[in-house]
C-alpha cells in the first residue's frame, strides 16, 4: 500500500455560495483511495484537507482547482503529516 500524504488547501476569491463544497465532494468521488473534508470558513475562504495516496490527492486538487478556476484568486497549500482520521470526503461544518 502506497503512503498516505494530507495537503491543505485553502482557497481564496469568490468562492463561496457557488457550489465550491459539493464540486469537491463530486469531484472527491473519483478518488476512491482518498478521505478527508471540504468546508466554507468564517473569513471567506474555503478549507480542503485531503488525504490518501500522493497521486491520488495531487489530481484532486487540481481537479478542484481547474474546476472552480472561475471563482479562485489563489491557493495557499501545504502537505502535513497524514493522521488516517478520514474514512470518506465529507461536507465539514
Amino acid at each position: 500500500m502506497a503512503a498516505k500524504v494530507r495537503i491543505e488547501a485553502y482557497f481564496s476569491g469568490r468562492v463561496q455560495g457557488v457550489g465550491f463544497r459539493y464540486t469537491s465532494v463530486a469531484i472527491a468521488e473519483r478518488f476512491p483511495e482518498m478521505a478527508g473534508f471540504v468546508r466554507n470558513l468564517a473569513d471567506g475562504r474555503v478549507e480542503v484537507v485531503a488525504e490518501g495516496p500522493e497521486e491520488q490527492v495531487s489530481a484532486f486538487i487540481a481537479a478542484v482547482n481547474n474546476a472552480m478556476a472561475p471563482y479562485i484568486r489563489s491557493v495557499d497549500k501545504r502537505g502535513v503529516p497524514a493522521t488516517g482520521e478520514f474514512s470518506e470526503f465529507t461536507i465539514a461544518r
